[in-house]
């Protein structure tokens, strides 16, 4: 059984997809930072997944090819790699992934957003 305080997580980047890891939170310190534990794991259980019939078969139906799974080889490989290295190494290389990825939102300023929006859906604003 885990740890009531280590939960997994996973980081997604632009070249490499998945980085698979555990946070370990230290129970005797409130403010401690979270300890990254690398976990290759999740990736290889992605990548068998993903040569399942069930992956490749919900692939071809939705986008009409197989998946050659070459994504979910790089992560484990990456992950791999990263195993190798000494743990502040690792930190410092996630850390870097995690402030490299871009922000799913886009942000504006009001202004911004509401020409936006009069750009796109200005024509359904008007009452009939």
């Amino acid at each position: 059984m885990r740890h009531p305080l280590v939960y997994d997580t996973c980081i997604s980047t632009i070249l490499i997809p998945k980085i698979c890891f555990a946070v370990t939170m230290s129970s005797d310190k409130e403010n401690s930072v979270p300890r990254r534990r690398l976990s290759c794991f999740k990736c290889f259980d992605a990548l068998w997944f993903c040569y399942s019939p069930v992956h490749q078969l919900q692939q071809y139906y939705r986008l009409g090819v197989l998946d050659n799974c070459t994504d979910k080889w790089s992560a484990l490989v990456d992950c791999l790699t990263l195993k190798t290295k000494s743990s502040s190494k690792v930190e410092e290389i996630l850390e870097a992934r995690e402030k490299a990825k871009p922000h799913i939102w886009t942000f504006r300023t009001p202004e911004e957003a509401s020409s936006h929006w009069r750009e796109l859906f200005g024509d359904q604003d008007r009452m009939e």
